[in-house]
């Protein structure tokens, strides 16, 4: 009776854990549309300081509502993390949450920055607006740390000889990975492409990484299973 009560918390635990999974998902990729939405195309490091302030003058009130919506998102994420973080085993599921919790904390930084030089445009100064986005633009090259720290693991468990990933999942990761890895140029480059805060960071990369993360949370709730009660019924 014991064990057939302990499979029934385990099954009701497990229905709960994918309808939050599900739920915090579809919230983190709502608010964060609307984010990505409210920035908009964002200026990179080949402006002009003339260029930056005209920019946040002109889009001041979008960026701090951005900023908003990514702040809002921050819970929903933390919630994906966590549960999905039950779906993989050790070490593959710390090393999963360290990339998960250093990706919070950069773009913590990142749109504080953006919010500060939005706050009073009418004050703003060239050299000012270019000397901090310089140091905010770098966050599209140095989270590539981060994006590939948390797809690696997950990758490299769908990829296995007895996955507990689906292959596609790990095709998508696959593709972000390399991406995310050869990204990391832009620490190097100053104009086009592959400037920092540029086209490779913002649109591609930013955007597969989106999809990876979106993919990994959907799939977790409609059929994952939390990792510990895959080894309890095998020891049982």
């Amino acid at each position: 009776m014991q064990s057939l009560s302990g499979q029934h918390v385990h099954g009701q635990d497990e229905r709960i854990g994918s309808r939050a999974l599900l739920g915090a998902t579809a919230a983190y990729a709502i608010l964060s549309t609307v984010g990505l939405v409210a920035f908009g195309t964002l200026p990179a490091a080949s402006e002009t300081g003339a260029q930056l302030v005209a920019w946040f003058r002109e889009h001041g009130d979008s960026v701090r509502w951005g900023v908003w919506a990514f702040t809002a998102a921050a819970p929903p994420f933390a919630l994906m993390v966590a549960l999905l973080r039950r779906l993989l085993p050790a070490p593959h599921g710390d090393m999963f949450l360290i990339g998960a919790v250093a990706f919070m904390a950069a773009l913590a930084v990142y749109t504080w920055t953006w919010a500060g030089l939005a706050l009073h445009t009418d004050q703003l100064e060239p050299a000012t607006a270019r000397a901090i986005l310089d140091v905010a633009v770098f966050f599209g090259p140095v989270l590539t740390g981060s994006t590939t720290t948390m797809m690696a693991p997950v990758t490299l468990l769908a990829m296995s000889r007895q996955p507990r990933i689906p292959r596609w999942l790990g095709a998508l990761g696959l593709i972000a990975f390399v991406e995310q890895a050869v990204e990391t140029i832009t620490i190097f480059g100053s104009t086009g492409f592959a400037q920092p805060g540029g086209a490779m960071n913002m649109q591609l990369g930013a955007g597969l990484t989106f999809s990876w993360i979106l993919a990994f949370g959907f799939w977790g709730g409609a059929r994952g299973r939390d990792h510990s009660n895959f080894e309890g019924r095998g020891t049982a």
